[in-house]
Formats: C-alpha cells, sequence, structure tokens
C-alpha cells in the first residue's frame, strides 16, 4: 500500500544553499512563467492519494510529487519528467491526470541537488547556474531510485512507462535507453541532438538504436528550437536500431510551438495538446502500460 507516512509529510519551507525559498513540490508556478494564462487545467484530489513524498537516493533525500488511486495496488507506473521549471503545479496535475487513469504517478524533483528550479524569475540563469549543472548520470540515476520507491510502494513495475516534457522529454529518450524495465515512453517536445559534455554527454539521437521500449514523439512544426529536420535525422536512427526503436513513432503537429502541451502558458495550442494526450494514453495502453 502506498504509504501512510509519507501522507504526513509537510511542505517544505526551509531555504536551499542558493538562499531561495522552497515551497512543497508541486505547489504553486514556477516564477519565470508567471503570470499563467486563464486556460491553465487544475485536476482535483478527488479519489486519489497525492502530494509530496521523499525517495531516497542513497544518503539523499529527494523530494517528489506523487499521485495514486487512493487505497489501491499493482497500479502501473508512470514516471513524469518536468520541463526546465521543475515539479510545479503544471507537472503535478499532469501527474494526477494519470492517476485518475489509474496509475502511480511519481514526479521526482531532479534539479533540487543544484538548486530550486521554481524560485528563478529569468530562464538564462536558471539555465546557466541550475540546468546545464544538472549532470545525465545524476538524472538516470535518481530515476532508477524513483523505479525502485515505486515499487516499494505497490506499484507494478513490470507496467513501467516514462514522459516527460521539453527538457523531460530529452530524458524520456534517455532513461527509455537506459533502464530495461521501461516499456513505452512518450517524449513531448525533447531536444534529440546537442553538443556534447562532460555532464550530457550522449544526446537521443545517439542512443536511438538502443531503446528498450518503443517511444511517441510529440513535436511542434513550428518549434523554433527543434527543426523538424532533426525529427527526420532521429526517425533515420531509430530505423536502424532496435525492435523497440523501429517501433518508435512521431507525430509532427504543422504549424504548432514548443510547449505546446503547456496549458499555462501562451504557448498552449488545446487542440494539439488534447490530441497529444489521447495519443500518449493509447501509447501506453498498447504497449503493455496498462
Amino acid at each position: 500500500m502506498l504509504s501512510k507516512d509519507l501522507d504526513s509529510l509537510t511542505p517544505s519551507r526551509d531555504f536551499n544553499r542558493r538562499g531561495f525559498m522552497q515551497t512543497a513540490v508541486g505547489s504553486g508556478f514556477a516564477a519565470a512563467v508567471l503570470p499563467v494564462t486563464a486556460q491553465t487545467i487544475k485536476t482535483d484530489t478527488a479519489g486519489l492519494t497525492a502530494g509530496e513524498v521523499t525517495i531516497p537516493v542513497g544518503d539523499f533525500k529527494m523530494p517528489a510529487y506523487r499521485a495514486a488511486p487512493a487505497g489501491k495496488t499493482g497500479l502501473p507506473v508512470i514516471l513524469v519528467v518536468s520541463e526546465i521549471f521543475g515539479v510545479h503545479e503544471h507537472i503535478a496535475d499532469v501527474a494526477r491526470r494519470f492517476a485518475k487513469l489509474g496509475y502511480l504517478a511519481i514526479a521526482p524533483e531532479l534539479f533540487v541537488r543544484q538548486g530550486d528550479a521554481k524560485s528563478y524569475t529569468e530562464i538564462a540563469r536558471l539555465m546557466s547556474e541550475v540546468i546545464a549543472k544538472t549532470p545525465d548520470e545524476q538524472v538516470m540515476r535518481d530515476l532508477d531510485a524513483t523505479v525502485a520507491w515505486a515499487q516499494g510502494q505497490g506499484g507494478d513495475t513490470a507496467k513501467l512507462g516514462i514522459t516527460g516534457f521539453c527538457w523531460g522529454g530529452r530524458i524520456t529518450w534517455l532513461y527509455t535507453a537506459h533502464n530495461p524495465a521501461v516499456k513505452a515512453g512518450v517524449a513531448w517536445y525533447g531536444r534529440l541532438v546537442g553538443n556534447s559534455t562532460p555532464l550530457t554527454p550522449t544526446h537521443p539521437i545517439e542512443v536511438a538504436g538502443k531503446l528498450h521500449g518503443p517511444v511517441l514523439g510529440l513535436y511542434g512544426g513550428a518549434d523554433t528550437g527543434i527543426p523538424v529536420d532533426t525529427v527526420d535525422k532521429m526517425k533515420t536512427a531509430l530505423s536502424q536500431g532496435s525492435a523497440a526503436a523501429k517501433k518508435s513513432e512521431f507525430v509532427v503537429y504543422p504549424d504548432t510551438p514548443h510547449a505546446f502541451h503547456a496549458d499555462y502558458r501562451p504557448s498552449y495550442r488545446k487542440e494539439a495538446a488534447e490530441d497529444g494526450w489521447k495519443r500518449a494514453v493509447a501509447w501506453f495502453k498498447a504497449n503493455g502500460v496498462a
């Protein structure tokens, strides 16, 4: 059963090492995206066990947001990987949407060692001071720990899926190549190519052939940061890889910008977001995550 001890955790209001006020995981919106738009979707917690938990990663206690049907065990597991803004209200809402469908959904706060992503008002500083200093190796380890935690909480990790947005979309590709237990992934407009650095040595196109589960890529045709030609290159790499790689698919929405699923931002495109969500849910069901 989901741990009652974890339900009793109180929101963190401590200052982190950079002097920023940390708020509860999954509450409020990141400072860099304020003000949010009127179309922001709010999913309630009726029938759910939802809120902040902590996940052990060695001696470190990583905060995360968890949502699941109340009192249920043996649930399929979805990892929800955030954008650069961390686990704010939108990511928590996505977790609740999956929980309403019968999943144990967990969104770990993967930037917490580097800083409080929600507190930054300037995206450039957030990128340079937090995101650029978050190693892929650390992220993979944290996600492995999240899977282990889910199993200990009654989740059925034989039915494991992962989805992520923007930065989390890239991580979705990488983790599906990293962990043999992943049955399927859904990557929302995650970067596919890039320069190798000590902290980000490989990118999705370089591990495309090693996927353990098929990935559905949902991308915008007018995304200025992810040219459509990189999607074409990824398709070629996938066609030369594992059975799961070859089963992977892309949907590119014409005239659609980056972050089209982010209903709290002006980039939101309702039709594409709703179609993408339906495809994501169907993808997980069709590939053993249900």
